[in-house]
């Protein structure tokens, strides 16, 4: 897994290109990430990059997690993320230095991490896309009622794991294989073709696509030439 990178949503607007297409993008704000420590497997058990953002009061803090911060000559950040590193993955970053956001460049992919909106309690139409029951006469107050949910005396219980109402949203969720746009490095900005998780202001995660890496290392088999195959002239195949 490579370096990625912690930003903020700031929204949604569109780029044009150079033959008048309208491209719908999200704006990411790389925030300052400050690297805090370098894992090594001989020392740590794996390989890893951890960074921290923002800024919070050293006084939330306890000695040791100042402590951390101080060895590595950063400020406190508001947390600590940590990207895995692949067994023969190599990178020259060093605790103390930023990653920017000249990190990705134009036409790379990307996956975004991040906390979906939240829409309170919803029923199960909404959270489970339900059909709900049948709008035809006869059926009264049962429109969007969610049917049965278990059995008689025998269990006499509902299974865990039914899909019903409740709480939807404020969920972890990946969208994966994004084009990143535009990277505009004096202002710190990403623009990513699509949808991202998550409401504007929230903080959401930039790594580096997994299908396209898988997508690149794939073999491809060429198609045999035309006439390759076997002559049925039996002076021309030979004797056996």
């Amino acid at each position: 897994m490579a370096i990625g990178l912690v930003g903020r949503k700031a929204g949604m607007t569109r780029v044009f290109t150079d033959a008048g297409e309208t491209v719908p993008v999200t704006v990411i704000e790389v925030l300052p990430n400050r690297v805090t420590q370098v894992k090594e497997q001989e020392r740590d058990g794996y390989r890893s990059v951890q960074v921290t953002y923002g800024v919070r009061r050293p006084q939330l803090y306890s000695k040791a997690v100042n402590g951390h911060y101080a060895r590595a000559g950063v400020a406190p950040g508001r947390s600590l993320v940590e990207f895995r590193l692949a067994a023969g993955e190599q990178t020259d970053v060093k605790a103390g230095s930023e990653i920017r956001a000249d990190l990705f460049k134009d036409g790379d992919k990307v996956d975004v991490t991040g906390t979906t909106i939240g829409k309170g309690f919803a029923g199960t139409m909404k959270r489970h896309n339900f059909a709900g029951g049948m709008a035809s006469h006869g059926n009264s107050v049962s429109h969007r009622a969610p049917g049965s949910i278990g059995q008689r005396q025998t269990p006499g219980r509902v299974f865990k794991g039914r899909r019903m109402s409740g709480h939807m949203g404020v969920q972890r969720r990946t969208t994966e294989n994004l084009r990143v746009v535009q990277v505009d490095t004096e202002r710190n900005l990403l623009l990513v073709r699509g949808a991202v998780p998550g409401a504007e202001g929230g903080q959401v995660i930039v790594r580096a696509s997994l299908k396209a890496a898988r997508l690149a290392k794939r073999r491809t088999t060429a198609p045999s030439k035309v006439g390759s195959a076997p002559s049925k002239d039996p002076a021309k195949a030979g004797k056996k």
